[in-house]
């Protein structure tokens, strides 16, 4: 998938300024693709230049004009060509579970820092979830359209609840070896090499 992809998906639901698109990525379909502003106005000049997506100025009093963006019939067939294409599972590259992998090698203390850290960053996004969740289906889903969003914001609620509880049992996990004084240092591989 790429940046114009989600662009695309984010103008089915409306026509859009490149400064909504980029609150829209913020709130919502950001949670799970992530892009800076720079990043958008940069791909909508790509998709404006395909044909994907057309800009209409409309004229503000006291302020300058804006460009809103509305999906055409090429970029319709383009997102459908898209979502044709089996996706990809997504990679996984994260430093803090390498660094716990490590744990007979590195000292702790800064560990669970970063621990906690990232323990509060998932609790935030498992709150932020359920705030949308309340607001936005409080009485479940009545569309296809609607339906997508609960799902993918299941998952992220699923996603983050999970996080969050391996990041509890890690800090827990770390504190109570370490107060045991059991550090492991014979080298012997986890994986059973």
């Amino acid at each position: 998938m790429a940046l114009g992809d989600a662009i695309l998906v984010c103008l089915t639901e409306r026509s859009m300024t490149g400064y909504e698109l980029a609150k829209t990525f913020d709130t919502s379909i950001g949670f799970f693709w992530k892009a800076n502003h720079q990043q958008i106005y940069a791909e909508l000049t790509r998709l404006r230049a395909k044909g994907f997506i057309q800009g209409r100025e409309v004229e503000q009093s006291g302020k300058p004009n804006k460009l809103v963006y509305t999906l055409t019939s090429e970029g319709k067939a383009a997102l459908r060509r898209w979502a044709a294409q089996p996706s990809n599972p997504p990679a996984s590259k994260d430093d803090l579970l390498v660094r716990v992998y490590a744990l007979d090698s590195i000292d702790i203390a800064p560990l669970c820092a970063d621990l906690m850290a990232r323990l509060e960053y998932h609790r935030d996004r498992l709150a932020r979830y359920e705030r949308v969740l309340k607001k936005r289906f409080a009485h479940g889903a009545t569309s296809l359209a609607e339906t997508g969003k609960l799902l993918t914001l299941r998952l992220g609620l699923r996603y983050e609840r999970s996080l969050s509880e391996w990041c509890e049992e890690a800090l827990d996990t770390i504190s109570t070896v370490a107060r045991l004084g059991a550090r492991a240092t014979d080298g012997e591989s986890v994986a059973g090499d």
